[in-house]
């Protein structure tokens, strides 16, 4: 983040704190943010039993339904579990909390703080980078998936309700995306006792089969996913690409690490989540090996609905509804907060944000993220049809992150943790092939519906690395031309009239002159009694504290230079930041102050740095961009705006 300050030690007052560490948040008991957890975190993970194990059985890879393959199955589903899940994120990488935010962005921007700018830097950020893109190929087909599957259900309870299924799922996901706008504050109250109760149903469904059938339990070993392997081969390796959709949300687990801690988190998962969801597979795998095979081919089409008495499976589709409806608001809520994170870290351009809690920083509305996730979600349903049909494509996009994540977690063991390289490979090499292979299984998918999340994510990787790209040549251009603030502070003092009051020029860089100034004294031939540039920089860690926002140099002559820190997390206030800064010749009184912004206008030149395509992307990006007027909160009517062309 070259253009980003690095700020030591910032989490603030009223900041999300996990004792600087990720365990827990002062004033709120474990157990009570580890129940929040339940609610918020742990739906997207917690809807896969709905449709991961029927995948493996009933998809393309023609798998036998007998004791040993079912055995095989469960055995595979547990450990994937046990090692992607509760060990390479919960116990590993929730240890590698940016100041307690987790997530892709967040973990490159803690890499990249201790590696600096060594020779492969660049390379980290970039895969970083193209984790994140993955994220929001997953954003689009998780609520398409989770919801489509559950309404599914209906078709157990009676199969002529079946052309009523993507009516129905449509009308829920449309009504799920309008109910952004308003906020989930208020409806995120119900999240965690509907989930708890969600997850103790299906615990007690899988349990009643595994009383039936306790042969299941020998699933437990090992032995039985290795045979699946002996004895299938391809075909087992092939069932890899549906057994990975019961890890589906793991890389999301450590994404939300910053909204409840790692110890909460890891108590929801290893006390509650995990034995739930294990008792359900376990019984999905019970009830098919309990019956005769002709049987077993019918039941093994919508197993999690049948594990219900037929008077209980309309009340389990309305429960499985509404925990894929949570679900999909989670994945929502967070493409908001990664896109949030990748616009401080410069990956992209300005967007209107909306706060919709007046207490709770995080929860964030950005309209054209949520609008292009309905467009899209809408545009899979229709297309795909089914829940099976989405299954192809789902994987990927899940595995590819994962991998990513992995490679990033060998930099960390040994550009962070300074682990010996004799320690950290053997690990790396055993995590990589774990998920390697679910990647590789995967990638057959690719014509079946996979080609999907990697348009999306290598489209979203181009207008992220267009705009990281284009930003810095921008800004390279600009300071080649730029004026020294204190030769232009002498020179200028006496050419031209002082009037009274405070104008501020906002500023990108922390040297030379902004053109708004230039512009102005060259038009207006007037100066401000005081004349502030300012600077807002985003350091690579997520809070800044608020003794430590405020950075002011006096140049003499009423002219000062400013600078205002914030974490990449934090919203950039600037009018609240000015309220702490008192040593600028005074107090800020906003009737009395204007705001002069620079609006630049792109030119094409044979200069070189980007291609021609990626520099009208890059300026189109710039012109639908938010004006720094709304995403820097200043007051309308105070604001000026001078325009000025830059050639990149």
């Amino acid at each position: 983040m070259s253009d980003s300050a690095t700020i030591q030690d910032p989490v603030p007052e009223g900041a999300p704190s996990t004792g600087g560490h990720g365990d827990g948040h002062g004033g709120a008991s474990r157990t009570a943010l580890a129940v929040g957890a339940i609610g918020v975190v742990f739906g997207d993970i917690g809807t896969s039993p709905l449709y991961a194990f029927r995948e493996t059985f009933s998809g393309s890879v023609g798998i036998a339904i007998d004791r040993m393959h079912v055995l095989g199955v469960v055995s595979l589903i547990f450990w994937s579990m046990t090692v992607v899940v509760a060990i390479q994120y919960v116990t590993i990488l929730m240890r590698a909390d940016n100041k307690g935010q987790g997530g892709s962005l967040a973990l490159i921007a803690l890499i990249s703080r201790h590696i600096g700018q060594t020779k492969y830097a660049w390379l980290v950020v970039l895969l970083g980078v193209f984790a994140t893109s993955l994220f929001y190929g997953d954003s689009m087909i998780t609520p398409a998936i989770s919801v489509l599957s559950a309404v599914e259900g209906l078709t157990v309870v009676d199969h002529r309700l079946d052309p009523l299924v993507i009516p129905i799922a449509l009308v829920l996901l449309v009504g799920l995306f309008l109910l952004q706008a308003r906020g989930t504050a208020k409806v995120g109250a119900l999240f965690a006792p509907v989930m708890i109760v969600y997850f103790t149903v299906i615990a007690g469904l899988g349990l009643n089969q595994i009383v039936q059938n306790p042969d299941i339990l020998w699933a437990l070993n090992p032995y039985y996913a290795v045979m699946f392997f002996v004895t299938d081969g391809v075909i087992a390796f092939l069932a890899l690409g549906a057994v990975v959709l019961a890890v589906t949300g793991a890389e999301a687990l450590y994404s939300d690490m910053g909204h409840f801690g790692r110890g909460p988190m890891r108590l929801s998962w290893f006390g509650f989540v995990m034995p739930c969801l294990l008792l359900n597979y376990f019984g999905q795998g019970a009830m098919i090996a309990g019956l005769p095979p002709e049987q077993a081919a019918e039941v093994v089409r919508n197993p999690f609905f049948l594990l219900a008495s037929e008077e209980y499976r309309l009340p389990l589709v309305i429960l499985a509804t509404m925990a894929t409806f949570i679900a999909s608001q989670a994945v929502i809520s967070g493409a908001f907060s990664i896109t949030h994170q990748a616009m401080q870290l410069g990956f992209m351009p300005r967007l209107s944000i909306r706060h919709t809690s007046e207490t709770e920083a995080g929860q964030i509305y950005i309209p054209v993220i949520n609008w292009a996730l309905m467009v899209a979600v809408i545009v899979l349903v229709l297309t795909f049809q089914t829940s099976s049909n989405l299954a192809a494509a789902y994987g990927i996009a899940v595995t590819g992150a994962v991998t990513i994540d992995t490679i990033l977690m060998g930099v960390l063991f040994v550009g962070v943790w300074k682990w010996k390289w004799w320690v950290a490979l053997p690990i790396v090499v055993f995590f990589l092939i774990v998920d390697g292979a679910y990647f590789a299984a995967n990638l057959v998918k690719v014509p079946d519906g996979g080609w999907f999340p990697l348009v999306v994510g290598l489209v979203a990787f181009t207008l992220l690395t267009t705009w990281a790209r284009g930003r810095r040549l921008m800004r390279e251009r600009m300071s080649e031309t730029a004026l020294p603030i204190e030769i232009f502070a002498k020179s200028a003092k006496n050419s031209a009239t002082r009037v009274p009051g405070t104008a501020i020029f906002m500023a990108s860089q922390t040297a030379g002159v902004p053109s708004a100034l230039l512009h102005n004294i060259k038009h207006n031939k007037v100066l401000h009694e005081r004349v502030i540039i300012l600077t807002v920089l985003i350091a690579d860690s997520p809070y800044v504290e608020s003794d430590k926002r405020c950075e002011i140099h006096d140049l003499g002559d009423g002219f000062y230079r400013a600078i205002l820190h914030y974490g990449f997390m934090q919203e950039t206030n600037v009018p609240e930041g000015l309220k702490e800064m008192e040593r600028c010749g005074g107090k800020f009184d906003m009737m009395h102050t204007s705001f002069f912004l620079s609006r630049q206008t792109l030119l094409a030149s044979d200069k070189p740095g980007m291609p021609i395509w990626r520099e009208k992307i890059f300026a189109w990006m710039l012109r639908n961009a938010a004006t720094a007027m709304d995403f820097f909160r200043l007051p309308t009517n105070r604001v000026v705006e001078l325009g000025s062309q830059v050639e990149i």
